[in-house]
């Protein structure tokens, strides 16, 4: 019964807002994180908002451009 109410819970985040999901987070480079980016990281999407953070390395993010 437990593992049915984690599904549900899964399921309906990853319904909610502009998630983008774990795959499409680590495919650009990221890591998904709770809560809060770490120190040299910033938040680049949700993999599912507003709980689950899509963190980016700063590193990156100024290569690319």
């Amino acid at each position: 019964m437990g593992i049915l109410v984690l599904v549900l819970i899964f399921i309906s985040l990853a319904q909610h807002g502009d998630a983008h999901g774990p795959d499409s987070c680590n495919h650009g480079g990221g890591l998904c994180r709770v809560g809060t980016c770490v120190s040299g990281e910033y938040l680049a999407q949700y993999c599912f908002d507003p709980v689950i953070l899509c963190c980016k390395n700063l590193s990156h993010a100024t290569t690319e451009g």
